[in-house]
């Protein structure tokens, strides 16, 4: 029989000391790893593992990512969620057109897309991984786009846009430029060593697992924080509807995307093993 493996990632915050003195403080990171831990409890998945915070390290996830990938079998479900800041650090191995890699930012350093896609290059043939990221997601184009947006005013008009429709603050989930640069440049040896460490070759490529991926945004937008959840969660657990959503994966993303500002839209994509039969199959469901 088939098991579920929930790994899910949330942080209102990072440690100062390794980001350049920036905290950055979000308000519904957590609570977005919570609304996914609820439904992973409910989908009956058999390993539930939250990282919250301070909890949310580079050490820990990747460890947790490496005890997944010795334990799933073909057929078995990883759901992996992270809710959180988005960064970029230089492309060092060449896998990358725009010369950058993507990053999260964990509570003590970010955690390169390579890194993330290389240890799940581990899990089985036939594994099926359903991950959801709720950050800004760094592209090809999102640092020009992101530095275009702020020297036009487009930026101050996007975060207009979106406190005019809660009546609240809002926070975006991507890394300033400065502290980005900052923080390479403050731990320039760690971060080389990891980007030099790593495989020539795209891992994406190699990859034996499906993976099915849903991101916050596009390659040059913004993923927006709220009160609750993020934007992004919070219309996704609305299409959900506490489990009586019962469409295919593609059709959860659609929905999604119908309720979500022009501004703001979820990607779509899948990694790794094309499987039509996966994506046909009712998002979160194990068997």
């Amino acid at each position: 029989m088939a098991q579920g493996y929930s790994i899910n990632i949330g942080l209102n915050a990072v440690d100062p000391k390794h980001y350049a003195g920036w905290d950055g403080q979000l308000q519904a990171c957590e609570a977005d790893a919570e609304d996914m831990i609820s439904i992973a409890k409910a989908q009956e998945f058999s390993r539930i593992r939250p990282f919250l915070t301070r909890d949310a390290t580079r050490a820990k996830v990747l460890a947790e990512l490496g005890e997944a990938a010795s334990v799933l079998q073909a057929g078995d479900l990883l759901l992996l969620t992270y809710s959180g800041h988005g960064g970029q650090l230089p492309d060092l191995n060449g896998d990358e057109d725009d010369g950058l890699d993507e990053t999260w930012c964990l509570y003590d350093g970010e955690l390169v897309d390579d890194e993330i896609y290389q240890a799940m290059g581990k899990l089985k043939a036939g594994v099926r991984v359903f991950m959801l990221s709720d950050s800004c997601h760094s592209g090809s184009v999102s640092s020009v786009a992101y530095a275009a947006l702020r020297a036009s005013g487009s930026l101050q008009l996007l975060a207009d846009s979106l406190r005019s429709t809660e009546h609240t603050e809002r926070r975006f989930k991507e890394m300033p430029l400065g502290i980005e640069h900052r923080t390479y440049r403050d731990n320039k040896a760690m971060y080389d060593a990891i980007l030099k460490g790593l495989p020539k070759d795209d891992p994406r490529l190699t990859l034996k697992a499906t993976v099915l991926l849903i991101s916050g945004c596009q390659d040059n937008q913004l993923s927006s924080d709220g009160v609750h959840n993020g934007l992004f969660t919070a219309n996704l657990l609305r299409v959900w509807n506490g489990g009586k959503f019962k469409a295919s994966y593609p059709t959860f993303h659609r929905r999604i995307l119908r309720t979500m500002p022009p501004i703001q839209s979820p990607a779509y994509s899948v990694v790794g093993v094309p499987s039509r039969e996966f994506e046909q199959q009712v998002p979160f469901h194990v068997k």
